[in-house]
């Protein structure tokens, strides 16, 4: 016979409580929704309390949930309110680490594009920029706004309606159709794990350090159009709390594998072999020795 666990919601605590609920129901897709302030400063933030509602009209909902911490409102909620205008990102395997790091609590004013890597490309028809790396994009405006509690973890459901929508080419089938195979979108699953279409579809990724994530925009000049280094490989390197210090990096210099490819004076062949010792680091999961790897020139 079946033994369940019997939930009273008013015996929990709304931490608790929300970490039920994102554990089960599951998987969830994802928002990547970019909007701008009455100033035009940027904003860009995942939302997995996210789905399609309605085709006639067509109908998008996503919900930015007061803070559980301290009942503070999001900065999306707040641009939205600002301007009702909204570009609702989907996400998939390739950008997933980069969304992750958009959840960083930035302070107001800091653009996400930047600290996660991720490229603005202009709307057609509304203020807030899409995202180019995203297989598919909805610009929408915002007919609504329903707050759904006064207390922290209180849902405020955005109903956008779409205006325009950008598909990547690259994910239709023959008959114009979108592949979902070929999509390969993730969803949200319960802690830190995430879930594609394929089979062996659950995976990990480890939540961003904080607000002291020092973002893509902060790893040197030569990670900008590496060859080698992905999307997400640089979402990950920049999750990290501070640049190591000089000392940190010319004690690693001392590496002999290092020290073989720093003396080498072609500067793009050098830059090519350390982005490689790089990714062999990451694979490995030694984050510190790519990151310092990173930083040997």
């Amino acid at each position: 016979m079946k033994k369940f666990k019997t939930i009273n919601p008013a015996d929990y605590s709304t931490k608790d409580l929300h970490k039920i609920l994102l554990s089960s129901v599951t998987p969830r897709p994802i928002a990547l929704a970019s909007t701008v302030d009455a100033s035009g400063n940027v904003n860009l933030s995942p939302f997995s309390y996210f789905n399609v509602f309605s085709a006639d009209p067509p109908i998008l909902i996503f919900s930015p949930a007061n803070r559980v911490t301290d009942n503070s409102k999001k900065d999306t909620l707040r641009n939205v309110n600002e301007v009702k205008e909204v570009v609702i990102n989907l996400v998939d395997r390739y950008i997933v680490e980069p969304t992750s790091l958009s959840s960083v609590y930035f302070e107001k004013n800091i653009d996400e594009f930047l600290k996660s890597g991720l490229t603005k490309i202009d709307s057609n028809h509304i203020k807030p920029p899409r995202v180019l790396e995203s297989p598919i994009s909805f610009e929408c405006k915002v007919n609504k706004i329903v707050a759904l509690g006064d207390n922290g973890g209180a849902g405020n459901l955005v109903i956008c309606e779409i205006l325009t929508i950008h598909i990547d080419e690259k994910y239709l089938n023959d008959n114009g159709d979108i592949d979902p195979l070929k999509l390969n979108l993730v969803a949200r699953m319960g802690e830190n794990y995430y879930l594609d279409v394929k089979k062996e579809s659950l995976f990990e990724i480890k939540k961003p350090v904080g607000q002291e994530a020092i973002g893509v925009d902060s790893l040197p000049s030569h990670t900008r159009n590496s060859l080698i280094l992905s999307n997400n490989d640089l979402a990950r390197l920049g999750n990290i709390e501070k640049t190591p210090t000089t000392l940190l990096i010319n004690e690693f210099k001392q590496d002999e594998e290092i020290k073989k490819i720093i003396i080498l004076t072609d500067q793009n062949e050098k830059i090519k072999l350390l982005h490689q010792r790089v990714k062999e680091f990451l694979k490995n999961d030694d984050l510190n020795s790519a990151v310092l790897t990173l930083f040997s020139i």
